[in-house]
């Protein structure tokens, strides 16, 4: 017998980000969730998986509007490549706008391959009466909503400034069983290529502790080793608080020095440390000369945004991350983008925060300001 407190759920695209990242997310939640239909474009891939999990072939899809049109699912989960999440998530708003209680829809980031297409994302769920979360785990993560908590709390004091280096060896990487080996992601339909991938989630973490960016200022160089893509980009970051930072992406290889540059955060009272999203522990140390260790589980980010749609489909709290907020993402890194191509600084954000104007679905007020987005952490 179906429990009626369980939230059936589409999912459109099988790949790698469905096997690695939201099934285990689905399946320790398996007493709010269960996965009650597939579809991908390669049938065989979806029916592999159907038998996997327990589904009959009617549970299969090839065409996701076809899988849109059930009425007996409450989540749609999309996980496509960048190229095609604006029309894949596009096509399935409009299949299921109008239902008296329409399926929440989790779709993925960044949200669209251009900025145009980003700006019509942001307006999906106004447009068509829909609850859309997008699933920007960085935003989610435990260690994130950690490092904004200390520096809101004046754990650093007055914040003076930031360095952000992310490095991945991406040349190694795409000759491994890994995202990078994605023939979409090495030779990539959109601009800034695996830059814009990886580095969303950066801007989406910055933003998330910092608040709106005034503006920002790039240079960057192309590798062979990563296909011609960019390996080096370096973002002078200002933000509106008056706040400045910056930020390093290198993709031509791993640190080789122990402890990595990472993430450094300076205060007048304070610095805090953290050598990476993976490393369990953020490090805290002040001027007086003491300091602390906060422990915290990576990679929390999958678990805790299917918890926040499933409180906010049964109406506990509000979605968290909405694309309007997804959407400060990608303008960024399109900001960083055209610096890199004019050789001048680009403004990005015109307020530090935002009140959607829709009500959702189920007549709950999105109002979720910026700096008061706080993501269920178990």
């Amino acid at each position: 017998m179906e429990r009626p407190d369980v939230l059936n759920v589409g999912i459109i695209g099988t790949g790698m980000a469905f096997e690695r990242l939201h099934l285990p997310a689905y399946q320790e939640l398996g007493d709010k969730f269960r996965i009650a239909a597939l579809c991908d474009q390669d049938r065989e891939k979806a029916r592999d998986w159907a038998g996997r999990l327990g589904l009959s072939e009617e549970d299969v899809y090839s065409d996701y509007r076809e899988l849109a049109r059930r009425d007996d699912l409450q989540v749609i989960d999309i996980m496509v490549p960048i190229e095609l999440n604006y029309k894949v998530t596009a096509g399935v708003a409009e299949v299921v706008s109008g239902r008296n209680k329409p399926p929440a829809i989790i779709g993925e980031k960044p949200l669209a391959p251009t900025l145009e297409q980003a700006k019509a994302h942001r307006e999906l769920a106004k447009k068509y009466g829909i609850p859309i979360l997008i699933a920007e785990n960085y935003r989610y993560n435990e260690d994130v909503n950690i490092l904004r908590d200390l520096v809101r709390e004046g754990h650093t004091g007055e914040t003076a400034y930031f360095l952000y280096h992310r490095a991945q060896d991406f040349p190694a990487e795409m000759r491994q069983d890994t995202f990078a080996a994605k023939e979409w992601r090495q030779h990539p339909e959109f601009p800034g290529g695996i830059f814009y991938d990886s580095g969303v989630h950066d801007m989406a973490a910055l933003r998330h502790i910092f608040g709106g960016i005034d503006e920002v200022f790039a240079f960057g160089r192309h590798q062979d080793s990563t296909l011609g893509q960019l390996a080096v980009v370096q973002v002078n970051l200002r933000f509106l608080s008056g706040l400045t930072g910056q930020y390093t992406f290198y993709a031509g290889g791993r640190e080789l020095i122990d402890p990595p540059a990472g993430f450094r955060i300076i205060g007048d009272k304070g610095q805090i440390y953290q050598a990476d999203r993976y490393a369990g522990v953020i490090h805290l140390t002040y001027a007086d000369g003491s300091s602390r260790e906060i422990s915290y589980r990576p990679q929390r980010g999958f678990y805790n945004e299917l918890l926040n749609l499933y409180n906010a489909y049964t109406g506990k709290e509000p979605i968290a991350v909405t694309p309007e907020m997804a959407f400060g993402d990608a303008k960024t890194i399109f900001a960083i983008l055209e610096s890199l191509a004019e050789g001048v600084p680009i403004p990005v954000d015109e307020k530090p925060s935002y009140t959607p104007d829709y009500q959702s679905a189920y007549g709950q007020q999105e109002t979720g300001q910026l700096e008061k987005v706080d993501p269920h952490i178990p």
